[in-house]
């Protein structure tokens, strides 16, 4: 399936997608969406790049397409387009239908079984994008070990401090308490017994 076999199926003359106008789009009303590279226009390995559908042509190829607005698959579109250069070699096509639905599952069903896979663009897995804004991406710069460090020894509890006994609270000072009760116990021993008036032994 290619760009050709599509125009045998009623497919409108493809128009370039950069000079694509509100005029060339259908009024509101159910179509299948085709776009190809021009580049490989009438390649064995086929040119379609997506094969889509709506009821609102000019919202979804202009307003999303083009313009960016949509679901993830419509902003993925819009991101090849601009971002990858493939604004300048894309045509478009549809056809009116008024099942949109089951003729895309149609198309998307015979090109996979002719190839395999369905159109790229369809594919849910998301392309290698290049992004506008990927030279002004700057890698953040790691942490400094120092601080990891501090983290890390912050975070583990340190030893349970020990309770404190009443003996080791009083232990400084109970030494010097004893010394001086002893020395006092010393002093009454051998004090002078006191003497009775007029020279009298005191009994």
């Amino acid at each position: 399936m290619n760009s050709k076999t599509l125009t045998e199926k009623g497919f409108v003359e493809w128009l370039p997608l950069k000079s694509l106008a509100h005029s060339h789009l259908p009024a509101d009303q159910g179509i299948v969406i085709a776009m190809v590279d021009t580049e490989l226009s009438g390649k064995p390995e086929s040119d379609i790049l997506y094969i889509g559908r709506t009821k609102k042509p000019s919202k979804r190829i202009l307003g999303g397409y083009l313009g960016g607005y949509g679901g993830k698959n419509t902003k993925k579109i819009n991101q090849m387009l601009f971002d990858n250069g493939y604004m300048e070699k894309v045509s478009i096509s549809w056809v009116s239908t008024e099942k949109p639905r089951i003729m895309q599952e149609q198309l998307l069903a015979t090109y996979k079984e002719e190839h395999g896979e369905v159109p790229v663009w369809n594919a849910k897995k998301k392309p290698n994008l290049k992004l506008k804004t990927s030279a002004f991406r700057r890698k953040e710069a790691p942490a400094p070990k120092t601080k990891l460090v501090a983290a890390k020894t912050a975070a583990k509890p340190g030893p349970k401090p020990k309770a404190v006994s009443k003996k080791s609270a009083i232990g400084v000072e109970a030494p010097a308490k004893a010394e001086v009760s002893k020395k006092e116990e010393a002093g009454a021993e051998t004090a002078p017994k006191p003497q009775a008036p007029n020279g009298e032994k005191s009994s």
